[in-house]
């Protein structure tokens, strides 16, 4: 989708300021707020994909306007009232007020928590041969989806060439709307800045993606 939050190659927002010796955590809620969210989507109550769907959807005012992890807390909690996990006025109380529902894989045990908190694997068999390899020039197609899509807006349109392929995975589009994995043949692709940017651009700057095969056609 369009969001503010597809933010690359924008002008007006600044440099970006790594802060020195940052912690893991600014605050003790921040630490609860990603324990929540793994636990829940470990629980079945959602997958990675419609978890950053719902930050991207955030109202710009808010998600401009929010650190961090008060972006995953707002997501969080839109996320659970629309797939009816708690209510809005369970939220606002801070406290349950009906029997929880159901979820998909239970609960689970302290002794579980290494295992959830180590990254999924996403990779998948292949349901047919690759379109592109090495070398092919591609073009990223010119896509505005409404739902999650991982191809920014700053390459649509615009021609690289594949530098790699990582094989097939989970497709990030159809599962972030529970329309299933999709598994799609997944390729770096690089860009010249100034086929992005134009004549204006840094002529030494290229910028690689992770694309997956149905945003890409050939050029």
């Amino acid at each position: 989708m369009n969001g503010v939050h597809d933010m690359g190659g924008m002008d007006g927002f600044g440099k970006v300021e790594p802060e020195p010796n940052e912690p893991m955590f600014h605050t003790k809620w921040e630490a609860r707020v990603l324990a929540m969210v793994r636990a829940m989507g470990a629980a079945g109550a959602f997958n990675i994909d419609a978890s950053r769907f719902y930050r991207e959807t955030l109202p710009p005012h808010v998600y401009l306007g929010s650190s961090y992890y008060k972006k995953w807390l707002l997501g969080l909690e839109d996320l659970l009232v629309d797939r009816g996990f708690v209510a809005a006025d369970e939220i606002a109380s801070g406290h349950a007020m009906e029997t929880a529902k159901p979820l998909k894989h239970g609960k689970f045990a302290l002794d579980d928590v290494e295992r959830i908190m180590v990254r999924g694997k996403f990779g998948r068999a292949a349901p047919s041969p690759a379109k592109f390899k090495p070398g092919d020039r591609v073009r990223a197609k010119n896509i505005h989806p409404a739902t999650h899509t991982r191809l920014p807006r700053y390459v649509r349109g615009h021609v690289g060439v594949v530098e790699r392929d990582h094989g097939c995975h989970v497709f990030p589009d159809t599962a972030a709307i529970e329309a299933g994995e999709n598994p799609q043949w997944l390729y770096t692709v690089v860009f010249d800045g100034a086929e992005l940017w134009g004549p204006d651009a840094d002529p030494t700057v290229k910028i690689s993606i992770d694309a997956f095969e149905p945003y890409l056609e050939p050029a």
